[in-house]
């Protein structure tokens, strides 16, 4: 049999995974007392993130929008704030969490931030609305993978199932095939 040794290959994969699905709630003061809300949306959200330590830190912001009515039913305004948050999301790895070299952190937005709620408090001044989100974040390092290198006039060994015919049968089906054309 071939000499066999192996090999250490030095490469990048992701060593860590963590996700974390969040619900706010926000208080947001309009300049007017609303009567009732018409609608609410949130959008632009844009977010930055960090590895520190087991976890990855992301910070965010992005504007709520509220449609609402004021002045008993008369009038319409939309109400925008940015609101800011940071979240940390707890790294699982699958092997030793050491990892040597520059580790690069991605996140992903499975969940964009959404309005599940908006309801008028009950002093009547402001709105009381809840956002839901839902984050996934990889590290991505350094990983050392084994190989076991052969020879290259190596073959693998294969077991093959011997399978066997009788060449009476093949002959009968052979000429009745072409008998029928």
């Amino acid at each position: 049999m071939a000499l066999k040794y192996v090999r250490q290959i030095v490469t990048k994969a992701v060593v860590a995974k963590g996700k974390k699905r969040a619900e706010a709630c926000e208080t947001l003061r309009p300049p007017n007392n609303p009567s009732s809300i018409l609608g609410c949306w949130v959008i632009n959200h844009t977010h930055q993130a960090k590895k520190q330590g087991r976890f990855v830190e992301v910070t965010g912001k992005y504007d709520i929008n509220v449609w609402y009515a004021h002045h008993d039913h008369c009038k319409t305004s939309v109400f925008s704030e940015t609101v800011a948050y940071r979240e940390r999301i707890k790294l699982h790895y699958r092997d030793d969490d050491e990892i040597h070299g520059v580790e690069e952190v991605h996140v992903q937005v499975f969940q964009q931030p959404n309005c599940t709620e908006a309801v008028i408090t009950s002093d009547g001044e402001q709105f009381k609305v809840t956002v839901e989100r839902e984050l996934h974040a990889e590290v991505v390092g350094e990983t050392t993978i084994c190989i076991q290198v052969q020879p290259l006039e190596y073959e693998e060994e294969w077991s093959f199932k011997d399978e066997s015919s009788s060449s009476s049968t093949s002959s009968f089906d052979e000429s009745r095939e072409s008998s029928s054309f």
